[in-house]
């Protein structure tokens, strides 16, 4: 399934956001604003999923869903300015870059916290691939609510798909493990490509067999023999 969809007429919004709003409605660091200037050209507030325009219940955890159109001065975008703008629009969002005739989906999978409900969780951003503007897009998912909607608009992006039985912040849950075990192995790897010592190279190569059994539990993936 396509990552980017086509978004229903009734729900446009079409708001250019202003950086400065941004600047006034969340805890942006210095660096952070620095990196808005340098990467971001044009933020648009596009598309207002809501129930009075696509004729969908809200859920509590899914009031509306939110998508954002970035224009990208480059063809990259820190995560920390997505999170910038997450931490300042207390509802989910999708972000639709663009960028030298192309476009791609990103977005955290966003649900409000369990401790305090004023709060939200953020997970880690998922990205869809490149494709360009003219590609077709998928139609809107049938879904029975909001919340329903919003996870069938974040599947797509999510690079494994669902164990039978596993929720969205399961599923996220378990592929932020993946993530950070991956950084393990690269370091891992760094340090074998360093070693010259073999005993030494025998236990490193050990340890990167190990978080490799893990990666492999995690995504399911069969060992090759």
């Amino acid at each position: 399934m396509s990552a980017l969809f086509a978004w229903p007429k009734g729900a446009a919004y079409g708001k250019v956001v202003p950086k400065s709003k941004l600047y006034d409605h969340a805890d942006i660091s210095a660096a952070a604003k620095a990196r808005f200037v340098a990467q971001v050209d044009q933020i648009v507030w596009a598309y207002k999923l809501a129930p009075e325009t696509i004729n969908l219940p809200a859920t509590k955890s899914v009031l509306e869903i939110q998508i954002f159109r970035i224009t990208l001065r480059s063809g990259e975008l820190s995560h920390d300015v997505l999170r910038a703008i997450d931490k300042a629009i207390a509802t989910p969002i999708l972000f639709e870059f663009s960028f030298g005739g192309r476009q791609k989906t990103v977005a955290a999978y966003k649900r409000p916290s369990e401790a305090d409900s004023a709060k939200w969780v953020i997970s880690d951003y998922f990205e869809g691939e490149w494709t360009v503007d003219d590609a077709p897009r998928a139609a809107l998912p049938v879904a029975l609510n909001l919340g329903g909607l919003y996870e069938m608009l974040l599947a797509p992006l999510l690079p494994h798909a669902a164990l039978e039985g596993e929720s969205l912040g399961g599923q996220v849950m378990r592929l932020e493990q993946v993530r950070a075990i991956e950084r393990e192995a690269d370091k891992i790897k760094a340090r074998l490509s360093r070693e010259k010592q073999f005993n030494k190279r025998v236990e490193i190569n050990a340890e990167l067999r190990e978080v490799n059994s893990q990666l492999d539990k995690l995504t399911r993936k069969q060992t090759q023999i």
